[in-house]
């Protein structure tokens, strides 16, 4: 492969990423819980609230989320970062997300880490790992570290502990 080959490669692959990200944020709000399983190969995993590894798991876990007190979310992610080393890529993204919990407006923020691995030519999660910045409900304003959802405290970014 000639040096712009490789550099066109690399290229499409971080566009092809950055679609997998995208699309697993739409899913997730749409919830389209069979396509959002398969964004994560066979064995992948999610970790933060719980840990869901692999895609029956993942499909039970992200469809049984809006089946208790968080009953909206809309996910939209930003500074995007990925390294790519042949058919693997590492990289964060961070995540702002209003949400209702229990009838009440919340908004949290965070990161995700990824580990994301071509799979039979697709980008695919191998591991989503989310962790929060703060999670709160809006009324009440927000600030690095607070949590205002029990299930989010476990997923606290290390940074902010």
């Amino acid at each position: 492969m000639t040096d712009i080959e490789a550099r066109l490669r690399k290229l499409e692959d971080a566009h092809e990423i950055a679609q997998l990200r995208a699309r697993y944020c739409q899913c997730l709000d749409d919830g389209r819980w069979d396509e959002l399983a398969s964004q994560f190969t066979e064995n992948g995993a999610f970790i933060g609230l719980s840990t869901a590894r692999g895609r029956d798991e993942l499909r039970t876990f992200f469809a049984g989320l809006q089946q208790g007190p968080l009953t909206a979310w809309w996910h939209f992610s930003a500074n995007e970062t990925v390294t790519i080393e042949g058919d693997v890529a590492t990289g964060e993204t961070w995540l702002y997300q209003p949400c209702v919990v229990e009838g009440e407006a919340q908004v949290a923020a965070g990161r995700y880490r990824d580990r994301i691995e071509r799979v039979g030519g697709r980008w695919l999660f191998a591991e989503r790992h989310v962790t929060f910045f703060f999670w709160v409900p809006l009324a009440q304003g927000w600030a690095p570290g607070r949590m205002g959802w029990a299930p989010a405290e476990a997923a606290l970014d290390p940074a902010y502990k």
